[in-house]
């Protein structure tokens, strides 16, 4: 916890009360359904929680904002973007339903008002988003078909509408195609060596109807 305060020192009590609880909850749930590695449940607030709050040190979400979180998983980056934007509406995707399962539970555990789950595949989400997040669930080209047409028209940001992708490595083969994506490193946010390798993309998309 001491980590995420490090990095974000203007929390709520609220908001510190329930990035607190995080870790039993999960610890709890990962022994009834492992959703998280033994090692990754041991550093959870380095590995899961700070990487994906990194998406808050790129952007704001203003007030109303729509999120969707596709290929959430064990509900990252979706539960800590949606304990720091609690006035924004974040929507949780998987097509495992027992990840989901653990999701639900630490949202109930949490008071998360701002969190929906559904277990299906993206592309049968018939919503628009201003932007979709995730953490690396596949390649950029197969990301972007999978989420095509899901952009809201309306702008609310400086940060164009469109996907912010946590993921690591070399991205240059892969982003190739997309002009218009922009790479942050996460080492401009964090000093731990975990993040040496770590990036946020950002590729603005259209809306489309």
């Amino acid at each position: 916890m001491e980590l995420i305060l490090k990095y974000f020192n203007n929390l709520t009590q609220d908001q510190i009360d329930k990035f607190t609880k995080l870790e039993a909850l999960y610890q709890d749930w990962n022994l009834k359904i492992n959703v998280v590695s033994r090692k990754d449940i041991d550093e959870l607030y380095l590995r899961h929680v700070l990487h994906s709050l990194a998406i808050a040190k790129l952007i704001q979400f203003k007030d109303g904002s729509e999120i969707m979180d596709v290929g959430t998983g064990g509900g990252f980056p979706g539960i800590p973007l949606a304990i720091m934007f609690p006035n924004c509406s974040f929507h949780l995707v998987d097509s495992i339903a027992k990840k989901l399962k653990v999701v639900d539970e630490v949202v109930e555990g949490l008071g998360l008002s701002n969190v929906k789950t559904t277990h299906t595949r993206v592309e049968e989400v018939n919503e628009t988003y201003d932007f979709i997040v995730s953490r690396a669930v596949a390649a950029m080209p197969t990301f972007v078909h999978w989420v095509k047409g899901k952009i809201a028209k309306e702008q609310k940001h400086d940060l164009k509408n469109g996907i912010i992708y946590l993921k690591g490595g070399d991205l240059g083969e892969e982003l190739q195609d997309y002009k218009t994506a922009k790479i942050y490193n996460l080492t401009d946010y964090y000093s731990e060596d975990f993040f040496e390798t770590k990036k946020i993309v950002h590729l603005p998309m259209k809306y489309k109807v």
